[in-house]
Formats: structure tokens, sequence, C-alpha cells
């Protein structure tokens, strides 16, 4: 486990006999930037739910039907765009979620996208091209540690006795339009270590809410991979502040609705907006998609509820107590149906044979989508 105590130097003993070391040299600064996950690795895997386990490849990476191509465009459904179309790249936006928007088929999108996160230090966990996804394992952003005296002078040589206690972990996704070129959202999910008593004895992790800002810069980052060489240097200070910017307040447009016997979430925007919306919903709520067909708007993810988990866990006491250990719970797996219904969209869950979704782990669902897409 990492050390605890959050951002505090470990080994005084090192630090005093190096000191001596660096004592000669020149004050080392470092370079002013938002991320930086090269330096150091964190101590041990970081153990994490069943349902964020990498999953075998599949061969669904589909081109939307005509029908999905025919309805509207995001520039026609209103869809702001935050950076200059500089070259071939643009980051667009739509109340609170950002994805780029390249004239390139996703196929080469998806290598720039390996190539971006290989160049801020991240380590890929899982890729797969057939549905255009590329996940980062977890990993310490050290951008976040304070420049401190003994940082300032130092540098990073002893970057290795700090740790901020945090870790990132990014999931890009590819789609493609029906003009065969690509969107790219990043997604960003966080995890936080904690003490679990007063006498800070013993560590947990925990999550922590997606950071905004860490996917802006992470966009801001990768369209710069886009443009031209000449014009890439002129663009970033941009890039970033447009990408970085607060959205405009805007109404709410998600809600739940429980008439007509099936419970679903409403949207007020058409399907290719609403699209998107759910899908970069589901990467920052850690659900595990495993197949989408936007063709038929159906995401397959695989989603373990903890009221589900305590339940089983509940059942397989007895064997737990025999054997002296708990048996591993799957994720169960659902179906999240997106649907053009009138000028909007509808979201719908069903079980994994296509049927509603009535229980409690069905609503949970909904209300967890409601909140991510408001």
């Amino acid at each position: 486990m990492m050390s605890s105590g959050g951002d505090r130097v470990r080994g005084w003993a090192a630090v005093l006999a190096t000191c001596g070391i660096a004592a000669g040299c020149s004050s080392i600064g470092l370079q002013s930037d938002k991320i930086d996950y090269g330096s150091v690795a964190p101590q041990r895997p970081l153990e994490v739910p069943p349902d964020l386990s990498p999953l075998p490849r599949d061969d669904r990476f589909q081109v939307p039907s005509a029908a999905a191509a025919a309805q509207k465009s995001p520039a026609a459904a209103g869809v702001e765009t935050v950076a200059p179309p500089v070259a071939i790249a643009r980051i667009e936006r739509a109340g609170s979620q950002r994805w780029l928007a390249v004239d390139v088929p996703p196929e080469q999108a998806y290598e720039q996208v390996k190539a971006l996160f290989k160049s801020v230090g991240l380590a890929i966990e899982r890729e797969d091209p057939a549905l255009g996804i590329v996940e980062t394992v977890w990993a310490e952003n050290r951008a976040k540690l304070p420049q401190d005296f003994i940082r300032r002078t130092i540098g990073r040589l002893l970057d290795g006795l700090y740790s901020t206690n945090e870790l990132d972990k990014y999931r890009a996704r590819i789609e493609r339009t029906p003009k065969n070129t690509s969107e790219i959202f990043i997604s960003h999910r966080g995890m936080v270590e904690v003490y679990t008593s007063t006498q800070q004895e013993r560590t947990v992790w925990q999550v922590r809410p997606s950071d905004p800002e860490l996917e802006a810069e992470m966009l801001a980052r990768l369209r710069l991979r886009f443009l031209p060489a000449a014009t890439k240097e002129a663009a970033l200070p941009a890039a970033a502040a447009a990408a970085a910017a607060a959205p405009a307040p805007q109404t709410q447009i998600a809600r739940l609705d429980n008439s007509g016997g099936e419970a679903r979430v409403v949207i007020d925007e058409p399907f290719d907006r609403a699209w998107r919306r759910v899908g970069l919903a589901l990467d920052r709520g850690g659900f595990t998609v495993e197949d989408r067909d936007r063709a038929k708007g159906i995401y397959f993810v695989r989603y373990l509820d903890p009221e589900y988990e305590a339940q089983q866990r509940e059942r397989q006491g007895v064997l737990s107590r025999i054997f002296g250990r708990e048996a591993k719970i799957d994720a169960q797996q659902f179906r999240i149906v997106v649907a053009a219904s009138g000028g909007g969209a509808e979201v719908r869950v069903l079980d994994r044979d296509g049927k509603p979704e009535s229980g409690a782990t069905g609503a949970k669902i909904l209300a967890q989508l409601t909140e991510q897409l408001r």
C-alpha cells in the first residue's frame, strides 16, 4: 500500500544525506504542468472492484446505420465549438461534456490516443481497437506535489519519497461518425487513500469525483497531435484555455420518468447527442462497457450493485466461514438502450436477456445516469 499522510517526505535520513550532495548544485526547477504521470509508479497494484477487470476483445466497432446517419449532426443540434477549427481537430461541447472531433477515421485516431497516454507517462492496461477503447492503469499525478524547498533544491532526485495519496485512471472511447470521421471522448476516474481509523494505522482506497479539468487537459493535448507542426506551439495556450473554460449555465435536460409502467430517463436532446452523453456518463460512472451498437442504440455493460454484492456474500456466509475466504462476486450484465423519442431521446435499462430491468439495481442505474446527465 502506498504511504499515507498526503504530501509529506518519507525517509528523512535519505533526504539529509542527499542534501549534502546537492548543496553545491544549482536549484533544479520543475516545469509547471498539470499532468506528470511518468516519475514514480504506485508501490503496489491497486485492488479495484471486479467490474473494472480487463475484458476480452470483441469485433463490433460499427458504423452507424443509415437511419442513425440521417439524424441531426452535432452542428445542427447546436453543439458549441470551444476551440478554433484549426487543421482537422476541434474540441466540441454539449453542456458540461466535451469531446474531440477529428476528420480522420477511428483507426488513425486510435493510434494517436495511445501515443498521447504514453507521452504523459501512462501505461495502457486495456486496448480494444474493435471497440475503440483505450484505458490506462491507475497512476499518480506527480504534478500535484507541492514545490517546497526540498523539491526545489533537489528536484526529482527524491521524488520517490513523496506521495499525493491520489491515483488517476483514464478511458478514451472513439466513436465512428456517419462520415467515417472520429469523435473522441476521454473520461477520468479517481481514487484517494484515506485512513480507516483515528489511530491512522491503516488506509484504504476510496473513489473520488471525476476531474473535468484533467479531461479537458487531455483533450487539448490530444488535439495538438492532429495539428501541423507549425501551428502547435501557437495553438496550445488557446486550446487549453478553451477546453477548460467553464460551460455556460444550462437548463436541466435529463429527468426520471416512471409513467407508463417502465422507468426511463428522458433527455431533451436528439439521439446523437443523447448517445454521446450516455456513453460519457457510463465511462465516468465506472461501468464496464463490454460492447456497444450505435445503430441499435445499445450499450452492453457490467455493473456490480453494492446491495446485490452484500446479498450474495450473505448467502455465501456459511461456505466462507468453512473455507476461510470470500468467493468472488461477478458483476451483473445489463443493456443500456438509448432510443429516439419525438424530438428527444429516452434511456432504458434491460437485463442481460433484453427484458426490462424493473428491480432495485435498474432503478439505481437510472438514478446514477440521471445525475451524470444533468
